[in-house]
C-alpha cells in the first residue's frame, strides 16, 4: 500500500462498503475503517447481507470519507479489494484491537482499559465477551487498486 494512501486511511475511517449480491447488483452499507498492524479491517457480524456476500464473491469496493473541514471535504478514496474473514477463535481479540484503534482518535478518547459499545464504557473483558456473544467477525481487505482525490 503506497504511503499517500496509508496516511490517508490514518486520518479518515469512514467508508461506504460495497459487495455483490448474487445478481451482480451492488450492496452499499456505510462501515469504519481502520488500519491495524498495517492491515485494512473493518467488522461485522455472520447475518449481515455484506457477509454473506462476501462469502460468495469475495470482492469488495471502499469508498472512503474525507474528514469535514476547509481543505479535506471534498477529499475521497477508493480502494477495491478482495476480503477474507476473519471469524476464527481470535476473532474477539481482533476486535479490541480493531475498535482500540478506531476509537483512539475520538475526543475524548475512552480512558486506558476502556473502550465504547453502544455510548457506553466497557472494560476491554466485557467488550470481549460481547463480541463472542454477538459472534463479531472482522473482514480483512486486501487492497489490489486504488484511486481518488486525496
Amino acid at each position: 500500500m503506497e504511503e499517500k494512501v496509508r496516511d490517508y486511511l490514518e486520518r479518515n475511517r469512514s467508508a461506504a462498503m460495497i459487495t455483490l449480491r448474487p445478481d451482480g447488483t451492488p450492496h452499499a452499507v456505510r462501515v469504519g475503517v481502520a488500519l491495524v498492524d498495517g492491515k485494512l479491517w473493518s467488522s461485522g457480524v455472520p447475518t449481515r447481507v455484506r457477509t454473506r456476500n462476501l462469502r460468495r464473491d469475495p470482492r469488495s469496493t471502499l469508498f472512503v470519507f474525507g474528514a469535514n473541514g476547509p481543505t479535506s471535504s471534498w477529499s475521497w478514496l477508493t480502494l477495491e479489494a478482495t476480503v477474507t474473514i476473519l471469524d476464527g477463535p481470535d476473532a474477539p481479540e481482533q476486535s479490541v484491537r480493531l475498535f482500540r484503534v478506531m476509537q483512539s482518535g475520538l475526543d475524548p478518547a475512552p480512558p486506558p482499559g476502556k473502550l465504547l459499545w453502544n455510548g457506553q464504557e466497557k472494560s476491554e473483558e466485557e467488550f470481549r465477551r460481547i463480541m463472542r456473544d454477538e459472534q463479531r467477525l472482522i473482514y480483512e481487505f486486501e487492497v489490489q487498486h486504488t484511486y481518488g482525490t486525496f
